[in-house]
């Protein structure tokens, strides 16, 4: 068992590279991810749609996010943490640029569709 630190061993922060994503833990009906980005953003009418649910917590930096069936963005900062349903579309407006936003993401769950509101 080999510990891990979160915050340390990241990538440049570049915004031409895309988003860092390691795997930090896999097992069935369950990933944990640590991803790492600096200026990212979902492209012009991207949508996220997975068949996992999704928790999410912001570690670092700052982002913000849309989900589809609200009228306004959210806004995160370090500590702030959201629960995504499966196939409830998302997309990442921005992320602090010239800064490391890491997030933490737990996907667990199978394909249980979002409930219409």
């Amino acid at each position: 068992m080999t510990a891990t630190n979160l915050l340390t061993a990241l990538p440049p922060c570049d915004p031409n590279t895309g988003e860092w994503v390691d795997d930090l833990l896999q097992r069935p009906g369950l990933r944990i991810e640590r991803i790492v980005s600096s200026g990212q953003a979902s492209p012009p009418g991207f949508w996220y749609d997975q068949a996992e649910s999704e928790w999410i917590t912001l570690l670092s930096g700052s982002a913000a996010l849309r989900l589809e069936h609200e009228d306004f963005t959210r806004l995160l900062a370090p500590g702030d943490c959201l629960d995504i349903p499966a196939h409830c579309r998302h997309r990442v407006e921005w992320t602090a640029p010239g800064t490391a936003t890491i997030w933490l993401a737990v996907f667990y769950g199978g394909s249980t569709p979002w409930p219409a509101l």
